[in-house]
């Protein structure tokens, strides 16, 4: 089978293919869990936070803040986001965009992350 060819590209974008195989929510939600941990970690590193003081911070468990930093564990809820942003004096920022047309155009990418406040 030939892949046609359209411009410097080969074939469509990979959120299409993703999007072809009805999986593209599943990794999207992991790919934002992943960044958000990622920038929870990173935050926690550079305030010289421990996790057992993130935990006092927020008011929760040591097993809350480990499943918070879990970056395949997608199922953590907003507010403990939330909570965990504010006890490193930072915020969330969510937005709503519009969704790339399927014609193979690449997204941007997750729109969430955390702010300095």
């Amino acid at each position: 089978m030939a892949v046609k060819r359209t411009g410097s590209r080969l074939g469509s974008s990979f959120d299409s293919f993703l999007r072809e195989r009805g999986l593209y929510e599943s990794v999207s939600s992991l790919a934002w869990k992943r960044v958000l941990a990622w920038e929870i970690t990173e935050a926690m590193r550079k305030a010289d936070v421990s996790k057992t003081e993130m935990a006092k911070r927020m008011k929760t468990s040591r097993a809350q803040i480990d499943r918070l930093l879990d970056p395949d564990n997608v199922s953590v809820s907003l507010e403990a986001i939330q909570k965990a942003a504010a006890a490193l004096g930072k915020r969330v920022v969510l937005n709503l965009e519009d969704a790339p047309e399927l014609s193979g155009k690449a997204g941007s990418g997750p729109g969430v992350g955390l702010k300095s406040r």
